[in-house]
């Protein structure tokens, strides 16, 4: 469905009688990602998607493996322990757990005893472009749906920074504040645009695509140009197209042909999310550097990983202020309704209670 607008007066976020986003769950059906793939080592690590506890490690072949988060024996944390081979060894009495989620070893185990025939849930998980990603529902469905794809990741002509964003507030917040193109008001020189104007909105079961005009501060099309990251006197307006699509349950933007942002969630609970913010900045336009060696180019890549860190931390804290507090407002008066003008919010939050709905007929 494709809708095109004037400035008219947009109709408010809520309707009477529908679920209150602000209490919707996730639809577990998705990959969520849960760790960059650095993050991840022969040492557990600990995640949460949505209240449920995983133990992220890699066994002795490199392969990430994720695993309920408790040990069947006292129900304590799987990820406090240490990985031996490719089973994880609980930290409390040592019993072993394979990657398949069966008990491998119990250390004090008798000869006339059998190992407990008990099992741990294994996750669904792959790695791919640089991330983690875990599949909390339906096993069988994990094959049905990819997760989102990120080129940009390993190509050589996109320089990367990531942000981590962990806010005490309902995942709607964010990604509405992600959706939003109208508060730039907040960033001043953190902001890449300025002027949007919604153009043309689509929507459909899994997807909500705004396309915005907007003024651009960036040209990143001559080698000195990338200076104007550093220095704002160097920022010159320009138009640009500017793209937000929320691809359930993640978050994509491109403006123009310069830089193109994902936000990967991971949505911990109901007050709590994580995420992860990536910046890409093209050097699509310098066509000298495409014709170097690949491995200077490589090199290249990663030696400028994180050039926009202080412009994207900086976006980061000033939203995730304004967030919390839009959670602490909702705690302190559920009933209370604020009236939104933005129909990118309005399709956002539709979108949300949808999902939320198919999870509650999931069999």
């Amino acid at each position: 469905m494709t809708q095109t607008f004037s400035d008219s007066v947009e109709s408010p976020a809520s309707q009477p009688g529908s679920l209150d986003v602000r209490q919707a769950g996730i639809n577990p059906n998705h990959w969520y990602v849960a760790a960059r793939s650095d993050e991840v080592t022969t040492t557990p690590r600990g995640v949460t998607i949505w209240g449920e506890a995983i133990a992220l490690y890699r066994d002795s072949h490199g392969q990430v493996q994720a695993l309920a988060d408790r040990c069947p024996h006292r129900f304590v944390k799987l990820s406090e322990g240490q990985v031996v081979g490719d089973e994880l060894e609980c930290a409390y009495h040592g019993w072993r757990i394979a990657g398949d989620g069966h008990c491998a070893a119990v250390p004090y185990l008798a000869k006339d005893q059998r190992l407990p025939s008990c099992r741990v849930r294994l996750y669904p998980v792959r790695e791919q472009d640089g991330f983690i990603w875990v599949f909390p529902g339906e096993a069988a469905l994990a094959e049905q749906i990819s997760p989102l794809s990120i080129p940009e990741w390993e190509h050589l002509n996109y320089i990367a920074t990531v942000s981590i964003i962990d806010c005490q507030a309902h995942y709607s917040y964010l990604i509405e504040n992600l959706m939003d193109m109208y508060h730039g008001h907040l960033h001043a020189d953190y902001q890449a645009w300025t002027e949007a104007k919604l153009q043309a909105l689509e929507e459909t079961s899994d997807r909500v695509d705004v396309h915005y005009e907007a003024q651009s501060y960036y040209r990143i099309d001559k080698i000195w140009s990338i200076s104007q990251l550093f220095f704002p006197s160097l920022r010159r307006l320009h138009p640009e197209p500017l793209d937000v699509s929320y691809v359930y349950p993640n978050w994509v933007s491109t403006l123009g042909q310069d830089f193109k942002i994902y936000c990967l969630f991971c949505p911990i609970g109901p007050t709590h999310t994580r995420a992860y913010l990536i910046h890409f900045t093209s050097l699509q336009a310098f066509w000298r550097l495409h014709k170097l060696p690949i491995a200077f180019r490589r090199f290249l890549k990663q030696r400028l990983f994180g050039a926009a860190q202080s412009l994207l931390d900086g976006l980061v804290r000033q939203d995730v202020v304004m967030i919390e507090q839009e959670q602490q407002a909702y705690l302190a008066n559920p009933q209370a309704r604020p009236h939104e003008l933005n129909r990118a919010l309005v399709s956002v939050q539709r979108l949300i209670r949808e999902q939320h709905q198919r999870s509650l007929t999931m069999p």
